[in-house]
């Protein structure tokens, strides 16, 4: 986290690590670097063959409440605390040193004046929480620490500001609520560009980590906004092809792969690549041809994405090991790749090669590179129509992450991956249960109003149906139609997935009018803006003159121009259309 506030004492800083957490994949390959955690590294706790209980702080007489309102009390309990972490003994005896230093410096602060050797005793509390686990009760005493510094008085205190608002955000980060990490980092950036001017090289930073927090919360928009802010600071302040830069634009080019903007990534990846060779960085400069093997396959530029993957794989077999996540990361890919071209041996081939070094992982792996990988192969199962197997991967993989905090929106996507499979396979009540879990999960996230989320609730539903549930059904369809229009729009295919499976619920429930309603809306919109051509047109068509004669009425229709009646995404193939249940309209 940039910008620690600096210790109100001449005694050395507190020895409360926040450690670098494992990189998160994605499908693009690149590594976005998650939030870091306040989680300090967890010490060996003393040996038990010990007979002689350790002193207690409580033992000892100068720790008394009496004692607390001496001044020079609060910052030896607070060099006490950093003592105790730095000579092994964990942070559960030096959370009570910590605890009574934030008193002292309480009871002596001066009225009116903020101390911030208050606010630096409040940060080292919360980061002991945080190493214990215990985040929910580091979020009030971070809440605390960023009201006593006043910005307003210079540099010293709109840093440490800065500080508590980042470390909150942080700590917001590893309970999964996205939104108000997000928020608070806001705010610290506001306060340290208040400080110290929009260009400053430490606000570029900042830029670019509140940037990667909105990347993994699917906020591209906002996220593009910041990186190219990060970009336009670090090359001011940077030499031309630096490293900073190449981090940048790999960035750049993540987010423009998530928009869709392919072109644009791949430029910002050539850069990228560029910048890393003149600085001889040839482990990065194989990661960067992965992400740009993925750029070819989304252009379906095939040959040239197993051109890049084999650069990367030869480089990461010889400078890794041959038994690296990171070669299995690559054979997954080409497994991916030959499926997509039909060779379904050579992709099962990679598969089987992925997997084996999955299930033997070398030392130093970690358990999200490991569910990541799994996750990824069991897409690919999925898409061969082997959806046991996809269930037993996905299984392995939240079985991974399951302890692991700061992973609640990871475990909540494969939880809806699972629903589904569980609903491929007829298991209705297994998959009703996934997905309530996923919801669950997703809206203390602060996910509630992503498009992802809107589809999750419209599987759910789905469930629900066959489940006979039909009123809890409809409640699910009516909140992901309002999530989908926000998000997507009346027009994307999600949304009018959600229309039709809302329309069938209410003609389940004998609300024909509402039904009917829904269907003339529908049908507007096909023949006013997308064209008649779709193959669901003809279906919903037919489904509404049943309701319309069920209800002794007839549609009342205008006159629509030539130009209307031809749908412009005619070349999409029925296959790519929604599944429909005969009969009763439900689309999955």
């Amino acid at each position: 986290m940039p910008g620690i506030v600096k210790s109100p004492t001449d005694a050395p800083p507190p020895r409360i690590t926040i450690p670098n957490t494992p990189t998160q994949r994605t499908e693009s390959n690149t590594t976005i670097t998650k939030t870091p955690s306040p989680v300090p590294k967890k010490n060996p706790s003393p040996s038990r063959s010990k007979k002689k209980n350790p002193e207690t702080p409580t033992s000892n007489p100068v720790l008394s409440e009496s004692s607390l309102d001496n001044p020079d009390l609060g910052p030896f309990l607070l060099k006490v605390a950093r003592d105790t972490i730095a000579s092994g003994e964990g942070p559960t005896k030096a959370l009570d040193y910590a605890i009574r230093a934030s008193k002292s410096f309480e009871r002596c602060a001066v009225d009116g004046e903020p101390s911030l050797d208050l606010a630096m005793s409040l940060h080292v509390l919360a980061a002991i929480y945080c190493s214990l686990g215990r985040f929910e009760e580091a979020v009030p005493v971070l809440e605390r620490a960023i009201q006593v510094p006043d910005v307003d008085r210079g540099a010293d205190h709109a840093l440490a500001a800065f500080s508590g608002y980042m470390q909150l955000g942080d700590t917001f980060s590893m309970l999964g609520q996205v939104d108000k990490s997000i928020s608070c980092y806001d705010q610290g950036l506001q306060i340290q560009i208040q400080a110290l001017g929009e260009t400053d090289p430490r606000v570029g930073e900042t830029c670019r980590y509140l940037a990667e927090a909105n990347v993994q919360a699917m906020q591209f928009d906002k996220a593009e906004e910041l990186s190219k802010k990060t970009l336009e600071i670090h090359r001011a302040h940077s030499e031309p092809a630096s490293l900073e830069e190449a981090a940048d634009r790999r960035l750049m080019a993540l987010i423009c792969e998530a928009k869709g903007d392919y072109e644009s990534a791949l430029e910002h990846l050539v850069l990228a690549s560029m910048a890393m060779i003149a600085n001889g960085q040839d482990n990065e400069v194989a990661f960067i041809d992965v992400s740009i093997g993925n750029i070819y396959m989304s252009l379906c530029r095939f040959d040239e994405a197993i051109f890049s993957y084999q650069k990367a794989l030869t480089v990461f077999k010889s400078s890794k090991g041959e038994n690296h996540p990171s070669v299995a990361s690559v054979f997954v890919r080409l497994a991916d790749l030959y499926h997509r071209t039909g060779k379904l041996r050579e992709s099962k081939s990679y598969c089987e090669n992925a997997l084996r070094i999955y299930s033997k992982p070398v030392p130093g792996t970690t358990s999200e590179e490991i569910a990541g990988g799994l996750t990824e192969v069991s897409a690919i199962f999925e898409s061969v129509d082997e959806p046991e197997e996809a269930l037993k991967l996905l299984q392995k993989a939240m079985k991974l992450l399951e302890d692991k905090p700061g992973q609640q929106s990871t475990i909540a996507g494969i939880e809806a991956r699972m629903g589904v499979m569980y609903y491929m396979t007829g298991r209705y009540e297994e998959a009703r249960n996934s997905f309530e879990s996923s919801v669950t999960k997703l809206r203390a996230s602060g996910e509630r109003k992503s498009a992802f989320f809107g589809v999750v609730l419209n599987q759910m539903g789905l469930a629900c149906v066959q489940l006979f549930k039909i009123d809890e059904a409809a409640e699910l369809f009516e909140e992901a139609r309002g999530i989908l229009e926000q998000e997507c729009g009346p027009c994307h295919q999600d949304t009018l997935g959600v229309y039709s499976n809302l329309a069938a619920t209410y003609d389940a429930m004998g609300r024909v009018g509402d039904a009917i309603e829904i269907l003339e809306y529908v049908l507007k919109l096909r023949e006013e803006k997308l064209g008649i051509a779709n193959p669901d047109f003809e279906d919903e068509k037919r489904r509404l003159a049943e309701l319309l004669k069920e209800a002794g009425k007839t549609r009342d229709r205008k006159a629509k121009s030539l130009e209307n009646l031809i749908d412009p995404n005619s070349k999409r193939t029925k296959k790519e259309g929604g599944k429909k249940w005969p009969g009763l309209g439900f689309r999955i």
